[in-house]
């Protein structure tokens, strides 16, 4: 017989979703590939120091890591990275070529058979040598990529360009050895695809002060008969038009996904293939995003959507698409095809990210890999209801609302629950609505949680990122408060426990709510930007170090501008109360930022916390690290909101 439901604060019902559980669970299968008929990807292992591990599925469909600790990869490219791997079958097996972490070189390795081999040398000048985007030419007996060149110690001292790896290893020492495909005249490329007949290479490049969603050139050169580029063009793109993938239909013909219309849409050698006001496409914060592959018999593999993505497959001769069936409501942009298999990366409100692969003659799509298991009842699961706003202006604001929720609990009669506001990083990203168990660490304990896609998120189109505009710190922080304003005006959220929380430039939008408003009753501000002037002028890399011209506007004109919207100007602003996490190992978002601010905050009486992590950086990967600042986070709220948080330690909070 089931348990009567039981009457306890908000905030303090006992969940079996604790801190280590949620920590466990944290991160997704990505980078989705497939070798021989093998699917392969790589995996988060958070007990394993954060490291990522590659995963093969043998046909018998057990799951397999290709390469045990400390072995990490992943690509620090743009420092948000790349794909970091390839491979190609031999006579004996599989040979691998992957970016270890720790050194950034790449490396080839033969799974059950020696020791990784380092195929590029070390560099002793700033960042050193750094490789994405590895694509494997046995054929040629190297490997194509992108290289990072670091030219001196500063954080914008680099160059990038295509090249080539002899798989012999003669490069391991000899950087003169690493064959250059393209010259630097541009600041930032993505690695190069080449035609069905190889005698054509695509790929894409962009210069500062744009980001690749603001602007991008699809090039093409011819490739000579000893693997020399030569008479690159660019085909599309330019200052406003994004051009975010591209690849080559079989046929020969050019594939890309372009914004020009105000929405990634396809297009085949310059003629679209499905005009929808939806997306096709996405922000490339990582080389090697995939949101199309193009399949044997014509047809294209896509992930789309608007808001949400799906898994379909698109008929380019009639504009129809056909999606997935099952119980994956959004789709990670990393997709492979073989033959006329299809795979990918999906999730659910019910169900963490797993890997699917869908049969395209079938229709029918099924977990291959990295399958979800409940770890606890499913009933203590959030049940999110998606949702529209109205902002400033009567703009539309798009969110995702989590109540509190137990099987065996409720609040109160007459008592409010608190809400967490949450703003997520990028800024030009979005929250996706999947499960979550940091998100159901605090619903589950009478907490709710509202996930904003304030203006300047993406999946709504151009017009929608554009918002963000020159408005960073103004239309992110109305869009947030208006969704806290309005769930409390409607009844749902107690308007004396709203909190807003975010990390990086969701971070920034933290504490900036925190410095503008009075909406919140405390902060979680996570490995922030809190300075723009010191972040915009050589504090963080260089991908990012001209992000603020279009967020914020020029700093030669503006200025004050940058003054006037940073948090760490105006401390003397902010008294609510507030825990700041931070990564001592973080090139994006440094810890100087969080030194400054708290020194500006010192003796204002405002109850507050710091708590560096040694050996994290942007975004925090160990399970001990994300132990601690999930539990530091709910003992703020239960000190803040007034309500008993058993068995999680008491965060001690000075002013």
């Amino acid at each position: 017989m089931r348990e009567s439901v039981q009457t306890l604060a908000y905030g303090s019902w006992p969940s079996p979703i604790d801190a280590a559980l949620a920590a466990a669970h944290d991160g997704r299968p990505d980078d989705v590939g497939f070798v021989g008929d093998e699917v392969w990807w790589t995996a988060p292992r958070p007990a394993e120091g954060g490291r990522r591990t590659l995963v093969r599925r043998h046909p018998d469909g057990t799951e397999e890591p290709v390469l045990p600790p400390p072995w990490n990869v992943r690509s620090r490219v743009i420092e948000y990275g790349g794909r970091p791997w390839s491979a190609f079958t031999t006579p004996t097996g599989p040979l691998v070529v992957f970016v270890n972490f720790a050194d950034q070189r790449l490396y080839a390795y033969e799974p059950g058979g020696a020791e990784p081999r380092p195929l590029t040398p070390v560099s002793p000048v700033g960042g050193g040598l750094r490789w994405a985007e590895p694509q494997a030419r046995p054929e040629r007996g190297e490997v194509w990529c992108v290289l990072e060149e670091f030219t001196g110690d500063g954080p914008t001292d680099v160059r990038r360009v295509l090249a080539a790896v002899p798989l012999d290893g003669s490069a391991a020492d000899d950087r003169s050895a690493v064959r250059e495909l393209t010259d630097d005249r541009h600041r930032f490329v993505t690695g190069p695809r080449v035609s069905p007949d190889g005698r054509r290479a695509a790929w894409l490049a962009w210069d500062h002060p744009r980001m690749p969603w603001d602007g991008t050139e699809l090039l093409v050169a011819g490739i000579g008969a000893d693997g020399t580029f030569h008479d690159a063009e660019a085909v599309a793109g330019g200052p406003e038009e994004s051009v975010a993938q591209a690849d080559w239909a079989p046929d020969g013909s050019l594939l890309y996904a372009s914004d020009r219309t105000g929405w990634w849409n396809l297009y085949r050698d310059g003629r679209p293939l499905c005009t929808r006001e939806e997306e096709f496409g996405g922000p490339l914060w990582k080389l090697g995003q995939r949101w199309f592959a193009p399949l044997d018999n014509g047809l294209i593999a896509v992930v789309h959507g608007r808001g949400a993505t799906a898994l379909g497959i698109l008929d380019p001769e009639t504009g129809e698409v056909v999606d997935a069936a099952g119980p994956w409501t959004e789709f990670a942009a990393t997709l492979a095809a073989h033959g006329e298999r299809v795979v990918s990366v999906g999730a659910g409100p019910h169900s963490a990210y797993e890997v699917v692969e869908l049969d395209t003659r079938t229709g029918r799509a099924r977990v291959v890999g990295a399958p979800h298991h409940d770890a606890v009842d499913p009933a203590h699961y959030p049940e999110p209801q998606v949702r529209t706003f109205t902002g400033p202006g009567g703009r539309d604001i798009h969110a995702q609302v989590h109540p509190p929720h137990h099987p065996a609990h409720t609040g109160p009669e007459g008592e409010l629950p608190p809400y967490v506001i949450w703003a997520h990083g990028g800024p030009t990203s979005r929250s996706p609505l999947v499960l979550d168990l940091e998100i159901a660490y605090f619903t589950s304990r009478g907490i709710g949680v509202a996930e904003v896609n304030y203006g300047g998120s993406t999946g709504h189109g151009r017009e929608y990122r554009n918002r963000l505009r020159e408005q960073w710190g103004v239309v992110d922080v109305e869009d947030c408060a208006a969704v806290a304003l309005a769930l409390a005006d409607e009844g749902t959220a107690d308007p004396a426990r709203l909190a807003v929380r975010g990390g990086s430039a969701g971070g920034w939008t933290s504490a900036a709510s925190l410095a503008a408003t009075d909406v919140y009753a405390c902060g979680t501000v996570i490995y922030p930007i809190l300075d723009l002037t010191g972040w915009g002028t050589g504090e963080t890399h260089d991908f990012e170090s001209q992000y603020l011209e279009s967020l914020i506007g020029p700093l030669a004109e503006v200025p004050d501008r940058y003054a006037e919207r940073s948090p760490a100007e105006h401390a003397d602003r902010v008294t609510a109360p507030f825990l700041l996490l931070q990564g001592l190992d973080d090139p994006i978002c440094p810890p100087v930022q969080c030194e400054r601010f708290l020194d500006r905050m010192a003796g204002r009486g405002v109850p507050h916390a710091y708590i560096a992590f040694e050996g994290e950086g942007h975004g925090f990967r160990r399970a001990e690290t994300m132990v601690r600042a999930l539990e530091a986070e709910l003992s703020l709220y239960a000190q803040v909101f007034g309500f008993e948080a058993p068995g999680v330690p008491t965060l001690e909070l000075t002013e």
